[in-house]
């Protein structure tokens, strides 16, 4: 179940807090004048320059673990220093260390030095240690949390304190807040099931007939979880096939049978105060992910995961954060603490395969889907990832088997299926079975029109075997408009022009591909040939020179070189393949 657009008022908020978190991680040294290392009364020793130099380009590569290693190197020759500290904090944040963030912070706000990030780090702390009251004071000293950040934290941690309607007041202060009402029900409804009030948390469920409170997973099975509660089985379960359909994974499943076995389900969505708290800036993670870069969404799952580390879905949405950040080794480390008894574990291993291919470890990929094959052989999402994994490393016929085995599974009226038959699909168009890949393709389309990746990969097979050409195009235009800036795509356009005769029409469209996807051999080739069919043959040589300069594969840099040799038209006539008029000037 995916989280829906949130409303524009939803994303002006995502701006409020993004400036917020770039002042977070930054420590306000006692004079701003300052160098980053030599900081008036703080002195430094020979080589913290160096160190602390190295730590902050591996930062800017999002390289954690080694920017947090040169900080404290650094800091080792130059303690205390207020701004290898804030960056260290920042590091061991960002890299999942909460443990080694929190004396650090400590340090740096005893010194005096003003450090939002560092007491974020001192609240979570105390939210651990029980110290609801300090916690609320830090709130009111740290502003950059944001009003839904710092709202949600305070509301929690008046419930520790026992001040149950100074808590439920607290939520709905917030929810007057523009674009924040949602929220704020949520964590309400939250509130009331943790103190048992299932009714009272029912009715605010019930209130949002939109499905405000139930937009993301987490959301439903926390409503679900309450109806069960109140010894409403019958409507959970209801509520369970409406949201999730017939086709369950193995933890929705497991609710389910539960729930048809007549065995009230507990309530774990929030069973502590700590809980409360990690859901909160899960909750704004979670959101905000479309919204924010994310690095800064990192935080708020970093900061979930601290209060809640058996939180899975803040475990899953930091490893997606790290793989988004290029640092899929991270990913991996992230996806693997989620432990093999959890539900959601096929979830997760299926993710770490993932960021472990992305990272060159694909036979470590391979045994970790394979094996997820044999232990989940019922779940069709585990053998579509399989069948994505060997079709993306060229093993087309293992890929197929895959992708037969998942549709074989998936129930014909569930939409996920589009996805299985389009990559069967790809991979029979490849194997040469077109009448087989045709039909997968419409199939997909008749689940999912509007997908501009399915329709220009149809379409411009079709192109490139010369049938059905006026659809084809058809197919590619709805492409571009669903999806303008994807060079490939617009590369498909201008390449349909030129196969139909009409490089006048496709000189636009490739020379903008060009311009999205510069560094494309096979996009700079297309260009020359279209420059050579319309005349402008010095450019279409220009191209083609650009094209070889970016290590085609060794069949394309041979045809490239005869194309400079005698011309597009010999080449086109040398492969028995119809000469295009070349247009007049």
């Amino acid at each position: 179940m995916s989280l829906r657009r949130l409303s524009a008022q939803v994303s002006a908020l995502a701006l409020a807090i993004a400036l917020p978190l770039q002042v977070m991680a930054e420590s306000t040294a006692p004079d701003r004048t300052d160098t980053p290392v030599h900081v008036q009364g703080f002195p430094t020793a020979p080589g913290v320059t160096g160190l602390y130099l190295t730590a902050q380009v591996a930062l800017s590569r999002n390289d954690f673990v080694s920017a947090a290693d040169f900080y404290r190197r650094a800091l080792e020759k130059a303690p205390m220093n207020p701004v290898i500290m804030g960056h260290m904090i920042d590091a061991e944040l960002a890299g999942g260390e909460f443990s080694r963030a929190i004396e650090p912070s400590r340090q740096l706000l005893a010194a005096g030095i003003t450090s939002d990030l560092a007491q974020i780090v001192l609240m979570m702390d105390g939210v651990h240690q029980g110290h609801y009251a300090e916690v609320i004071d830090r709130i009111g000293e740290t502003p950059s949390l944001g009003p839904l950040g710092s709202g949600l934290l305070k509301a929690w941690m008046q419930i520790g304190e026992g001040d149950m309607q100074d808590a439920l007041a607290q939520f709905d202060s917030l929810g007057k807040t523009d674009g924040l009402a949602r929220f704020a029900a949520y964590h309400k409804a939250l509130a009331l099931s943790y103190m048992g009030d299932f009714q009272a948390a029912e009715n605010i469920y019930e209130k949002q007939s939109d499905g405000g409170t139930t937009m993301t997973r987490r959301g439903a099975v926390a409503r679900i979880e309450t109806l069960s509660q109140l010894g409403r089985d019958p409507e959970a379960l209801a509520l369970l096939d409406r949201l999730f359909g017939a086709d369950l994974d193995p933890e929705l499943e497991g609710l389910r049978s539960t729930l048809a076995s007549g065995k009230t389900l507990p309530y774990t969505t929030v069973t502590s105060v700590s809980d409360g708290a990690a859901e909160a800036f899960y909750t704004i993670a979670a959101a905000l992910q479309s919204e924010l870069p994310p690095r800064a969404t990192l935080l708020y799952a970093r900061l979930a995961e601290a209060l809640r580390p058996d939180h899975v879905e803040a475990v899953l949405l930091t490893g997606s954060l790290l793989e988004k950040l290029d640092q899929p080794g991270l990913a991996a480390a992230s996806y693997l603490r989620v432990p093999r008894d959890n539900p959601a574990f096929y979830r997760a291993e299926t993710a770490r395969a993932g960021a472990l291919k992305a990272a060159g470890r694909s036979d470590a990929a391979r045994d970790v889907l394979d094996q997820l094959a044999t232990s989940y052989p019922d779940v069709p999402a585990v053998h579509t990832a399989r069948g994505n994994f060997y079709r993306q490393i060229g093993d087309l016929p293992e890929a197929r088997r895959s992708f037969d085995t998942a549709l074989q599974l998936y129930a014909e009226t569930d939409g996920r299926r589009w996805f299985a038959l389009y990559a069967r699909g790809m991979c029979e168009e490849k194997l040469g079975d077109w009448r087989a890949a045709q039909r997968d393709f419409r199939a997909a389309l008749k689940i999912n029109p509007n997908n501009a990746n399915l329709l220009n990969y149809f379409g411009y097979s079709m192109v490139e075997k010369k049938q059905d050409m006026t659809q084809a195009l058809a197919m590619i235009e709805q492409a571009v408009k669903l999806n303008p800036d994807a060079g490939y795509i617009v590369d498909s356009l201008g390449w349909a022009y030129f196969t139909m005769g009409r490089a006048q029409d496709a000189v636009a469209p490739m020379e903008r591909a060009v311009e999205l996807m510069p560094r494309s051999a096979e996009v700079n080739d297309h260009l020359g040939d279209v420059y050579w069919a319309v005349g402008r043959k010095l450019e279409a040589r220009f191209q083609w020179r650009r094209a070889l300069s970016m290590a085609p594969a060794p069949a394309e840099a041979d045809r490239i070189h005869r194309k400079l040799n005698a011309g597009l038209d010999a080449v086109l006539a040398e492969e028995a393949r119809p000469v295009h008029q070349v247009a007049q000037d």
